[in-house]
């Protein structure tokens, strides 16, 4: 994703008639809030400030992020070095993803395609058309191939495949706000105990339980599920998404290293949801997502810590989410970033992108004197379509399972399906098409890893695909070639 600007920051410098901004919530979403404004608006002279309580708690679990956040990170003037060492980061070529079709299955979701393009048609339509001739999809990508190897590289301009990085998100928050505390981002410590209304829609301050008013021209609340802002003052209410995700828990726990990190993160489907593995330079992350309404805390509590293969570092902690997103998530003076504007549960690791994107497109619709509704209008439709774009993704991984083992399985393979998903999997179903966005983070890769992943075969495949079992020899032997020439991911990481 480019970083998109509705306006230049020259433009918003020289109209720009708010002065201040107060941030409500530290964490991820709160310190990357305040680093991106108070490097994007350093002309423009806005005073940023930001409010939390050391009291408060942080999730601080997603440590897994996805290829966009590079470009964040660069467009801030963040150096990748130094911010890889404080947050012990690894790099990340995709997914993997273990026993979703079928007990036993494994497939990868790489940062970049598969194959190329025949004759102009797709690859993939080749591959379908070559049947058991043409080997694994998975072979077809550079990504992926790297990935099984434990290789990796700085990509090209002309190379096939992205990246992004796997870190601890607590050191990443910490590390944003050094970083913007030296660029005159000022932090308040305190707990928020009232919200002073303005007029209409607005916000005028928030008090602290200390007695402090802290009053801003617009305010943007981070204050995670809570939506201190956003929900409880404003009532901007809530699109419930759990007949679709019904997983609601997750317990966390970090184990030690066991040899070299690998340059992916691992998702492997359990009885009532999944289990992440996100390896870091210094520890490696572990979780189980599941619905309560098919596994006790307990049981999942168990279930997490038979899986691990390594002594634990701490204690596993509990987490209690809702799939879904606020309703509206800018109002009057206030915009919701972060958990407070919704939560997905982290399957394709979109959770901190999520807020990135908020983040772009608050600079792109940043205020410039009186609040215009088309602007928070534009904000919720554009965030909307972020949401729901990644929303029916992960639907995709419980939809498109064959596993009828457990109750969960059974529920999530026969549910309804959004109208969205539906109809782009009826499609790829008839004639192997992906149906394009024009926006939104997954593009057709994405949506081919799963589909084929998870053994969704379509009934037909292109006319013009010859599926050349010569061709595709060629080409998967070049990729695994190329792979294996690359550096072991831990020496490129210790460099």
């Amino acid at each position: 994703m480019r970083w998109r600007r509705r306006r230049r920051d020259a433009d918003v410098a020289a109209g720009a008639t708010i002065g201040s901004v107060l941030i409500v919530g530290g964490g991820t979403a709160g310190w990357m809030t305040a680093v991106a404004l108070s490097h994007k608006l350093r002309h423009a002279r806005v005073e940023v400030t930001l409010v939390e309580s050391e009291a408060i708690g942080t999730v601080g679990v997603g440590e897994a992020t996805v290829p966009p956040i590079r470009a964040f990170n660069a467009a801030l003037g963040l150096d990748e070095a130094a911010f890889m060492r404080p947050t012990h980061a690894t790099y990340k070529l995709g997914i993997e993803f273990r026993d979703w079709a079928r007990r036993g299955d494994r497939y990868f979701h790489p940062f970049g395609p598969f194959g190329e393009p025949i004759g102009g048609v797709p690859f993939h339509q080749h591959w379908l058309a070559a049947g058991a001739l043409a080997g694994a999809f998975d072979d077809y990508s550079l990504a992926a191939r790297m990935a099984h190897h434990g290789r990796f590289a700085a990509p090209g301009p002309a190379s096939p495949y992205g990246y992004a990085y796997q870190f601890d998100a607590a050191g990443y928050a910490a590390y944003l706000r050094g970083v913007a505390e030296a660029r005159g981002v000022v932090r308040v410590e305190g707990r928020i105990v009232d919200v002073v209304r303005g007029a209409g829609d607005d916000l005028a301050a928030v008090v602290t339980d200390d007695g402090r008013r802290l009053a801003a021209d617009l305010f943007v609340d981070c204050s995670g599920f809570r939506g201190l802002l956003i929900a409880e003052a404003l009532g901007a209410g809530w699109d419930d998404w759990r007949h679709w995700l019904p997983c609601d828990r997750a317990w966390a726990m970090p184990t030690e290293r066991t040899g070299p990190p690998a340059p992916y993160t691992r998702a492997t489907a359990l009885d009532a949801g999944w289990a992440w593995r996100i390896p870091l330079t210094h520890r490696t992350g572990n979780g189980h997502v599941f619905a309560s309404d098919f596994l006790s805390e307990d049981a999942a509590r168990d279930s997490l810590i038979a899986l691990l293969d390594a002594p634990a570092l701490a204690e596993p902690r509990l987490l209690r989410f809702a799939a879904g997103k606020r309703r509206r998530q800018w109002i009057g003076n206030t915009v919701a970033i972060g958990l407070s504007a919704g939560f997905l549960e982290p399957l394709e690791s979109t959770s901190i992108h999520l807020a990135q994107v908020a983040i772009e497109r608050l600079l792109d619709l940043f205020p410039t004197g009186d609040g215009d509704p088309a602007d928070a209008a534009e904000f919720d439709r554009v965030m909307a379509n972020e949401y729901e774009r990644v929303r029916d993704l992960i639907i995709l991984h419980y939809a498109a399972t064959e596993r009828d083992d457990t109750p969960f399985f059974r529920h999530v393979r026969t549910m309804a399906l959004p109208d969205s998903l539906a109809e782009k999997l009826a499609l790829f179903r008839a004639r192997g098409v992906v149906m394009p966005y024009r926006h939104g983070l997954f593009a057709e890769p994405s949506w081919l890893a799963v589909y084929l992943g998870q053994r969704v075969r379509p009934a037909g495949h292109d006319p013009r695909a010859t599926g050349d079992a010569a061709v595709l020899a060629q080409m998967r032997a070049a990729i695994e070639a190329e792979a294996l020439g690359m550096p072991r991911h831990e020496e490129v990481l210790a460099r």
